[in-house]
């Protein structure tokens, strides 16, 4: 599952870095795949996207959705497997919760608590 859902993330960064997607929307921004996770069965396969400086989420995830057959439809030419995985697009939010964590830790509270444990 893992080896697979690597190369399914490789084809799609690819497909959208070169620009293969007739889309202006998936054109005029920069998305970064940062995760595939496949089901067990390898029939399904939902896909971590991040668009750089995460602008326009929303706008840049109904146009990944609005052209799932097509990337579909690619990666199951590019990846030798029985059943053409079907892709399911999300915003990756492991970024959001990794800098809520950063600034919990720089605060103020959380200082003064490592202060008191130092000395």
């Amino acid at each position: 599952m893992l080896r697979v859902g690597e190369q399914v993330r490789h084809i799609l960064s690819d497909i959208l870095q070169r620009g293969d997607v007739h889309d202006d929307t998936l054109q005029s921004h920069l998305v970064s795949v940062t995760e595939v996770r496949m089901s067990p069965d390898l029939r399904h396969a939902t896909v971590f996207v991040k668009p750089l400086l995460g602008q326009d989420e929303a706008v840049v995830l109904k146009a990944l959705r609005t052209n799932t057959a097509y990337l579909q439809r690619e990666v199951a030419q590019r990846v030798s497997m029985k059943y053409a995985a079907r892709l399911k697009f999300l915003v990756d939010e492991s970024f959001d919760e990794g800098g809520k964590i950063d600034q919990i830790l720089r605060s103020e509270h959380v200082a003064q608590d490592l202060d008191d444990e130092a000395e």
